[in-house]
């Protein structure tokens, strides 16, 4: 058996995968997706891919042994889940690799946001003398009897609801695919709409996946109904916000902050001029937008549980024909 990794993380590493699936089979790695040769492509029985999903489909044709794909992550929009079903390719994810992580992150964004944190740093670095005061910003917040809204509560979004609980705030949440009494299950209140979800919430928290459905479903309809000191938070997907769109709203400035570690583009577009306002530290966005490089799902233990599943996923399906968090059961040919 030969797992192919089109896009490892880091060399002299690679016992990490060896450990996970047993010596009994072979590992090729590459540095990136675009460097995948075609025999490469041609004699891989399973594909761990972590950015390279466009380059999958690009060598479907090449696929002659590939009997499953792993998407190393929780997203798998790239991937034409019909059209590797119908070649007999399960395309599979790991989604509980970094749950605590985007968590945690998500959290961690509201409180750097709600209470000035980054602000408060860079004034210290420049003056930590002659600033050594509090500052007023639009963002910064008491988080006690405050509402904390979840937009996707999934695996992640109830580890967020959880931790939001902790701090004393109350939770609410929108899921149209969610059943019936989730909400007594968890003790949070549903909202019915996400029109409704944006108007109750002092902070959004996003959650769900990148989907036809989501794709820019965070617009300027929803984000005008928030409160004047309203926070969003992304952890998800970059294209479920409108990023245009939180410009505007922002110039506007309603909501008050926005907190994102990802971006419709990745890496960042820096001509986009919400990008270009935070880049070049204008007065207007000081204190109320945080980016950070996609990361939140990274810690060393986290990224440690993402490779290994990964590939133990694959060697799964290729040892007795079994899938774990499959895409594509609708449409795999066996």
């Amino acid at each position: 058996m030969r797992i192919l990794i089109t896009d490892r993380h880091t060399k002299g590493d690679e016992h990490i995968e060896q450990d996970a699936v047993g010596p009994d089979v072979e590992l090729e790695f590459f540095d990136h997706h675009d460097d995948v040769t075609d025999d490469a492509w041609a004699r891989a029985d399973g594909i761990v891919t972590y950015r390279g999903t466009a380059a999958v489909m690009a060598a479907l044709p090449k696929l002659q042994r590939a009997r499953i794909v792993v998407r190393g992550g929780v997203g798998f929009d790239g991937l034409d889940l019909k059209s590797l079903g119908e070649r007999g390719i399960a395309v599979c994810t790991v989604p509980d690799y970094g749950t605590t992580e985007v968590a945690d992150h998500a959290i961690g964004l509201m409180l750097a946001m709600r209470r000035g944190l980054d602000r408060y740093d860079g004034l210290m670095r420049s003056d930590p003398s002659g600033k050594w005061r509090y500052i007023e910003s639009p963002c910064i917040d008491r988080l006690r009897g405050r509402t904390f809204g979840v937009f996707g509560l999934g695996r992640i979004g109830l580890a967020a609801a959880r931790r939001a609980a902790g701090f004393d705030m109350n939770v609410v949440f929108y899921d149209p695919h969610l059943p019936d009494g989730v909400d007594l299950s968890t003790g949070y209140k549903r909202m019915t709409t996400a029109e409704e979800l944006f108007e109750t919430a002092d902070t959004v928290s996003i959650h769900s996946p990148h989907t036809e459905e989501t794709r820019g479903a965070i617009n300027a309809n929803l984000l005008s109904r928030m409160k004047p000191g309203g926070l969003v938070i992304n952890t998800a997907r970059g294209p479920i916000v409108n990023l245009d769109d939180l410009f505007q709203a922002l110039k506007a400035g309603t909501p008050a902050g926005a907190a994102l570690d990802v971006l419709p583009v990745e890496p960042a577009d820096t001509a986009h001029p919400l990008v270009k306002a935070y880049m070049n530290r204008e007065e207007w966005l000081d204190g109320r937008l945080m980016i950070t490089p996609h990361a939140a799902f990274y810690s060393p233990p986290g990224l440690h549980d993402l490779r290994s599943k990964a590939v133990a996923t694959v060697a799964q399906r290729l040892r007795d024909g079994s899938t774990r968090n499959c895409q594509n059961l609708d449409y795999l040919v066996d």
